[in-house]
């Protein structure tokens, strides 16, 4: 089973797309817009899911990068 919550590539503006359950949260910039995009959706321990595979898929780029290298 896949992670419910996937945090998409790295695109040219610096923002990624988020989807949880397959359907679009949102657009975040930083830890702190996906922690709180994640609050808003009902996971009310987002801080401690960042890095939990489980939970979480960062796609098309590295964990908590928001802007091309």
């Amino acid at each position: 089973m896949s992670a419910p919550i996937v945090v998409h590539g790295l695109p040219p503006s610096g923002v990624r797309v988020v989807t949880i359950n397959e359907n679009l949260a949102g657009l975040v910039a930083d830890d702190d817009e996906l922690i709180e995009l994640l609050r808003l959706g009902g996971f009310y321990d987002a801080e401690h899911c960042l890095d939990d595979p489980q939970w979480i898929e960062w796609r098309g780029g590295r964990p908590h990068r928001y802007e091309e290298a």
